[in-house]
């Protein structure tokens, strides 16, 4: 009886700790889960009261925010290399439906305003400073480079290993890949995305995951590294670079590019003022030289030959 009694209890533990395992948020390591009932797993985000829909891509925003969250409020979870780095990660104001909100501040008091991707897009101000609009991110550019292989691959190979990949680990929808060119080891992505239904990811938040991906700090919970391959071989991504173009253009201060604008013109005068003084040293050493030659020649020809008697 006692023997039967310990089969059904190591029965029970195992479907608890099958379940507490189960209970996890697929698309983000941050989230907190909790089964608050007998099939039903709830996730929030670490620091906050923002449910998780863990069967797509997490907001930006809220991600950015739970990277700023300390350790011990992340339940020992492995914190991302970008909170050592002034790398521009910030804590955000995030709207419930994870949007970023028009204007960010710091706590020092200091505002600019951003665009749907949390990319600054003016000049930093106080708390005066006024965001009339959320501009939103239509394009993205991606570029990276891969390491160099015997081979090269096929363009078109290339293109459809990272429409897949796109496709299958972000969720992103093939049409909003506008173009993928490529020229090794170099590869273009662009990403379009005009309008985001509800029901589609944001381009700028498939363009955060990529990034995190490649720099080995991956929000998918399995924390698994990248592997991207074409026709079976492996395509080892070693650098990446990110461009936001906004449906408008950004709101910097002419101040700014006014300053820009001084300093070319003086180098530029400095530049053509050393050379004017160089050309005038210059011909006036070839003045000197060929007066000083001229001045001799004319005391030998005014010098009387002597003849002898």
């Amino acid at each position: 009886m006692e023997r039967l009694f310990g089969v059904v209890l190591g029965l029970i533990l195992a479907v608890a700790s099958s379940a507490h395992d189960s209970c996890t948020c697929a698309t983000n390591k941050w989230a907190v889960c909790a089964q608050d009932s007998p099939g039903n797993c709830t996730c929030r985000l670490a620091g906050s009261d923002h449910p998780v829909d863990c069967s797509t891509l997490t907001s930006k925003c809220f991600l950015m925010k739970a990277e700023m969250i300390p350790l011990k409020e992340k339940r020992f979870w492995r914190p991302p290399h970008g909170l050592s780095d002034s790398d521009g990660i910030y804590n955000p104001d995030c709207e419930d439906s994870g949007v970023f909100k028009a204007r960010q501040c710091n706590q020092s008091s200091t505002c600019w305003c951003v665009n749907t991707a949390g990319v600054r897009r003016t000049e930093k101000g106080d708390r005066s400073l006024s965001c009339s609009e959320l501009v939103r991110t239509r394009w993205i550019y991606i570029e990276l480079t891969h390491k160099r292989s015997s081979r090269a691959f096929d363009v078109p190979d290339v293109a459809k290993a990272l429409t897949q990949l796109f496709e299958s680990r972000y969720k992103l929808h093939p049409k909003y890949i506008a173009a993928i060119k490529y020229d090794p080891p170099l590869i273009q992505i662009r990403l379009d995305q005009n309008k985001k239904p509800r029901w589609d990811v944001d381009i700028a938040d498939v363009a955060y995951y990529f990034e995190k991906d490649v720099n080995n700090d991956s929000i998918f919970h399995s924390n698994s590294q990248l592997t991207v391959s074409v026709n079976g071989d492996a395509l080892a991504i070693e650098k990446l670079w990110i461009y936001y173009v906004d449906e408008k253009p950004p709101a910097f201060c002419m101040k700014e590019l006014a300053a820009g604008i001084s300093a070319v013109v003086t180098v530029v005068v400095l530049t053509v003022g050393i050379g004017i003084a160089v050309l005038l040293i210059l011909r006036w050493l070839h003045t000197r030289k060929y007066k000083k030659f001229e001045s001799k020649e004319m005391k030998e020809i005014k010098t009387p030959s002597l003849e002898l008697p």
